[in-house]
């Protein structure tokens, strides 16, 4: 997954459906105070770490029942997690980058079956390159690495109210 405009997203289609060229995106999604009211409606959730490039991106839906949680490894090389984001989903979610966010998605996306209802979602950035073996002679992922972020979808529990709503995707390290 890759992006020019600094930031991938994950994103319901219909939430954007009055975005169909440039102009309406720029009055949608130019501004981090155009992205902020997508994000506090659970339309969209950022995975923005500032710049732009190519990011491999795993997605991974939980239940009530059975939720999606990262494996031993992804847990042996997080850096960091997000708090808990919300996404209203309505069947399904969309991952690109964020100049890519119009109704009429193109083939630069990636389509994720979601349940409906309200989900707590939350990225987790890898540090795929610390893990012996990750890499070619030539410092790119070989078949198996991880990816550089874990994006964990599950439904919002009872009692979860408080999300997420900064289109910085983590917090800031201190000092």
């Amino acid at each position: 997954m890759a992006t020019d405009a600094g930031m991938l997203v994950l994103w319901d289609p219909q939430g954007f459906e009055a975005v169909v060229d440039d102009e309406t995106w720029e009055d949608e999604l130019l501004e981090v105070e155009d992205i902020a009211p997508h994000v506090q409606a659970g339309s969209l959730v950022p995975l923005n770490v500032g710049g732009d490039g190519a990011f491999s991106v795993l997605v991974r839906v939980g239940t009530a029942a059975a939720p999606a949680a990262l494996t031993e490894r992804e847990t042996a090389q997080q850096l960091v997690a997000s708090q808990p984001y919300l996404f209203v989903s309505r069947g399904r979610a969309l991952v690109s980058g964020i100049e890519d966010v119009r109704g009429d998605a193109s083939e630069s996306v990636i389509e994720h079956p979601v349940p409906e209802g309200r989900c707590a979602v939350v990225v987790h950035l890898i540090d795929w390159q610390a893990e012996a073996g990750s890499q070619d002679e030539e410092g790119q992922p070989v078949p198996g690495a991880l990816p550089d972020f874990v994006v964990l979808i599950n439904p919002v529990q009872p009692g979860q109210g408080t999300f997420r709503t900064a289109v910085n995707t983590f917090e800031a390290p201190n000092g």
